[in-house]
């Protein structure tokens, strides 16, 4: 059963604009890599479903979490179907999220009122997601889809829209103003977030940093 609600789902999304995206088949490096993030202030966070065995490592990371990481909220990536999203939510999954819209996770989700984030390369299949009860959906793969001249077209004729942009986004100044300017409501990052050499030395300080940082340019470009 997921810790926190929809609402507490939508506004942490909201408010704090990132939401990191990793996956490592190590629980004990996961675990290093959620505390550096949430110490540098992020409170919702994107394990991916990526390997064998992701399951057991998310179990971990959750039962980890609520301990040492109380307000963090844990979500679950690259989900494409609906039976590994119940999966998922059975297991404490807080939102799930797809690189593409899959309206039997919808009706999964919107069972339990539990948020579900998806994967959209068109107006049309934001519209649709929209729809099916998604609040967030992600354009995905963000740069290759038009990147923040597409979210902020998508935002004249369809105002209400809470856009998440994946790929393509960097923890730089630059980077980040140019998406929340175009109106994206977060943003999710992955790579750029976990350099190879940071998780290869453990220096926890450069994730914890870079996160930091990260989210006072997010806050400077929202004014």
């Amino acid at each position: 059963m997921a810790r926190f609600n929809k609402m507490q789902v939508l506004k942490a999304v909201s408010s704090t604009g990132m939401v990191p995206v990793y996956y490592h088949q190590d629980a004990e490096i996961a675990k290093k890599v959620l505390k550096a993030c949430y110490e540098g202030g992020v409170r919702a966070f994107e394990f991916t479903n990526r390997g064998d065995f992701a399951q057991e490592v998310f179990g971990d990371l959750i039962k980890f979490s609520a301990k040492e990481c109380p307000d963090m909220i844990l979500g679950i990536g690259s989900i494409v179907d609906a039976g590994t999203a119940s999966l998922y939510l059975q297991m404490g999954a807080n939102f799930i999220v797809g690189p593409l819209f899959n309206p039997e996770i919808a009706k999964v989700c919107n069972r339990r009122l539990v948020p579900y984030i998806p994967g959209c390369g068109t107006v049309s299949e934001i519209g649709f997601a929209q729809e099916a009860g998604c609040d967030v959906c992600k354009i995905f793969p963000a740069g290759c889809v038009g990147g923040p001249s597409f979210v902020s077209n998508i935002k004249a004729p369809m105002p209400w829209s809470m856009i998440m942009a994946t790929g393509a986004v960097e923890p730089t100044k630059e980077n980040l103003s140019e998406w929340f300017k175009a109106g994206v409501t977060c943003v999710g990052m992955g790579s750029k977030l976990f350099p190879n050499e940071a998780i290869r030395q453990e220096n926890w300080q450069m994730i914890t940093g870079l996160c930091r940082e990260a989210l006072s340019y997010i806050q400077e470009s929202r004014g």
